[in-house]
């Protein structure tokens, strides 16, 4: 076995001419894959206990190769590593090293795999890890929004439809239905965990080996489910990172319409929230300001994790199979979103727990556009035993009097309502009052006190 000295590639033997330093430049990954020197250090120690077992590799050179490789981790730790930008990725700084600190021998630990199977070995252990960790901070989330419900319960505020008042509605079961978001978000990277649990490892650049290896045990060392089926398809094979992408480009736009309705609630117009300080920015010329930049923040870098799930549908939309150059570009795209949505997370759970709700306000906006009209309409059908369409209509002409007459339906008198329809009476007006309206909405999933209670009580049962 060769020692890999100087500068040169691996392949240099082969090919006689230094790649160009324009495509070295480019070609390299090095400033984006060395955050996976543990995923790649851990795949190179298990794969070299397998070579051991399966008697393809001595216990000497076994024990060489570990060492050097826990040597180089320990380096990396204390950050004592030197990156060289000339080895290209991780993979062959690390082995480069090996040879440096145990010589000829670090040449046995490439036996029986392709970088093509070890990248992808090491982004997939990444991805698994980093899956958990949005998970423990969707959790935070979904405890911060549970936790303003908990304290918002008989909180009214109007619901919209078409950003026009439509029903009042529990501020609690706003925060609610928030929470059911993320919850599917967890169920979706949960599922996804499925597609990463496959280890690659073995499988090489294309075909396998003939080398007598053991996959299964490589499976168990790195706690992976089981071992990838075909080894044309796992060089090939890309899902997992859509799947990610994707995940995390549903998780931004749910974080990114919730701060788009509190952007709009923090407004001077709707003034139904503010920001603490620590929360807001001002401005370079208007000592009034504060700006609600941090929610501004979350909305805008949703488009960035779109870009990310867009930009790998592109690359992998025109590739035939098996392994290309172009394949190089995920591991930017996974790190950047990931990145990008653990920062959003962190912000928006400093958001929930700096909110301060203005409850008098949303009161006074939930009473205005006749928000109870549906409810009116609901016990008239109830009181006088007619059709929904024929209470529809009669509800259709107290709200076009009491908009020309400018009453509220409280304010509305017997002789008023019956010269609309004679069948109407006063008990109809008072069923339609706010929090009653609220109250009422007792059907599973309903906006009533008792069922947001319950909701809450149940979620925090499960969290």
């Amino acid at each position: 076995m060769r020692k890999n000295k100087n500068n040169y590639a691996v392949w240099s033997s082969r090919i006689k001419k230094q790649t160009s330093n324009n495509f070295k430049k480019i070609g390299s990954s090095i400033n984006i894959d060395k955050r996976l020197y543990k995923e790649d250090i851990q795949g190179s120690i298990a794969h070299t206990e397998m070579l051991y077992k399966q008697k393809i590799i001595s216990l000497k050179v076994k024990a060489k190769i570990l060492w050097g490789l826990n040597r180089i981790k320990n380096e990396m730790e204390k950050k004592k590593f030197k990156f060289d930008i000339s080895k290209e990725d991780i993979h062959m700084n690390i082995e480069s090293r090996l040879f440096e600190l145990i010589g000829d021998d670090a040449g046995f630990l490439h036996t029986a795999r392709s970088r093509n199977d070890q990248v992808l070995t090491d982004l997939k252990i990444w991805m698994k890890n980093s899956v958990n960790e949005i998970d423990k901070l969707l959790i935070k989330i979904i405890k911060s929004l549970t936790h303003n419900a908990e304290k918002n319960i008989k909180t009214v505020l109007p619901g919209f439809t078409h950003l026009k008042n439509a029903q009042p509605i529990s501020l609690a079961h706003y925060f609610m239905s928030c929470v059911e978001m993320f919850i599917r978000d967890r169920k979706r990277f949960k599922n996804s965990l499925e597609n990463l649990n496959e280890n690659p490892l073995g499988v090489c650049a294309i075909s396998g080996t003939s080398f007598n290896i053991d996959r299964w045990y490589t499976t168990k060392k790195l706690k992976f489910k089981k071992p990838t089926n075909n080894s044309v398809d796992t060089v090939s094979d890309r899902d997992f990172v859509l799947d990610f992408l994707y995940n995390v480009s549903l998780c931004s736009m749910h974080i990114s319409r919730i701060s788009e309705e509190l952007i709009i609630w923090n407004s001077d117009q709707f003034n139904f929230i503010k920001l603490k300080d620590n929360l807001v920015t001002g401005s370079s010329i208007m000592p009034q300001k504060k700006n609600p930049d941090t929610l501004e923040y979350l909305r805008g870098k949703t488009g960035m994790s779109y870009g990310s799930l867009l930009s790998m549908l592109t690359i992998l939309k025109g590739l035939p199979l098996s392994y290309f150059k172009d394949l190089q570009d995920d591991k930017e795209l996974v790190f950047n979103s990931f990145d990008i949505l653990k920062n959003s997370l962190l912000i928006f759970d400093e958001v929930l727990k700096g909110l301060i709700i203005n409850k008098s306000e949303m009161l006074s906006a939930a009473n205005v556009g006749y928000t109870t009209a549906t409810d009116l309409a609901d016990n008239i059908v109830k009181n006088l035993n007619i059709t929904f369409r024929e209470a529809y209509k009669i509800t259709s002409k107290i709200v076009n009097f009491a908009e020309r007459t400018n009453l509220s339906f409280e304010e509305l008198n017997l002789e008023q309502i019956k010269n609309i329809d004679k069948r109407l009476n006063k008990e109809i007006l008072e069923l339609a009052k706010l929090h009653n309206s609220v109250n009422s909405k007792k059907s599973y999933g309903g906006t009533s006190f008792e069922n947001v209670k319950k909701m809450i009580n149940k979620l925090k049962k499960e969290i």
